[in-house]
């Protein structure tokens, strides 16, 4: 066999390993997009807004997060439900409650449910980069919004995958901002959608100030999350992102 005939196969059975093109192009959009909210490092004050037909609830929140597996959200008010938080670890989650004053272990099988009552869930909150790593991306498309080019991706996790859901579509500006993100349940259903109804800079960077994620099946309802304040690439002690320091704030 020639020198040349090996090098013809041996490109040919790397280029068969290879994922194609557009899917690796898919993943370094939705990449970029996570890097871009979270920083190195970040320190925010956020509002959330749960509305529902018949009452509205707002809660101020502050969060930390470091890196794509250390995340810290405290409610600090209203007072009824200040020090209430969610802590995130690697794929690790613990919730506390100062009313029974005990940190929970959050199970798998709870990702899925709702967050302090709001149509986020404890997966959403959490906003761990597994859309990346357990995901295959597809580039549907482009589309255009407000002079900014807009790609459509579809996310299927893998079929070993440990997530809630079956599919997510994203749309994302050419600056890295989702612009929003459709939940799929297994049965390829809608189930909800987050959009981005502000988008401006803040912490030096363009980000989505204002998003509302709102069910297919209830008219009327959603929740609202606004960013006050956010710090990037900023010094977050280790110490931050402990159980003990969920239960005993000293930051």
């Amino acid at each position: 066999m020639s020198r040349k005939t090996v090098l013809i196969l041996t490109f040919a059975c790397i280029s068969s390993l290879a994922p194609p093109a557009g899917a690796q192009d898919a993943a370094e959009i939705v990449r970029a997009t996570i890097d871009n909210w979270r920083g190195k490092s970040s320190y925010g004050e956020m509002t959330m807004t749960i509305h529902r037909p018949s009452w509205e609830r707002t809660m101020s929140m502050r969060a930390w997060t470091q890196g794509s597996k250390k995340s810290l959200v405290r409610v600090t008010a209203p007072k009824k439900d200040a020090g209430n938080g969610t802590l995130m670890v690697d794929n690790n989650m613990w919730s506390y409650a100062p009313k029974v004053n005990r940190v929970i272990k959050v199970p798998s099988s709870m990702m899925g449910q709702s967050w302090m009552g709001s149509d986020f869930s404890n997966k959403d909150v959490s906003r761990a980069d597994d859309i990346v790593e357990q995901y295959d991306h597809t580039l549907l498309g482009k589309e255009e919004h407000e002079g900014h080019t807009v790609f459509v991706v579809e996310s299927i996790p893998h079929e070993e995958a440990a997530v809630v859901w079956g599919r997510e579509v994203l749309r994302i500006r050419d600056d890295d901002v989702l612009v929003s993100q459709e939940f799929y349940d297994q049965e390829g259903v809608l189930v909800k959608t987050l959009r981005s109804l502000e988008i401006g800079v803040m912490g030096g960077r363009p980000l989505a100030i204002r998003q509302r994620m709102a069910k297919e099946d209830a008219n009327d309802e959603w929740t609202e999350l606004r960013i006050d304040s956010v710090e990037f690439d900023v010094d977050i002690s280790d110490n931050i992102f402990t159980r003990s320091n969920l239960q005993n704030p000293r930051e």
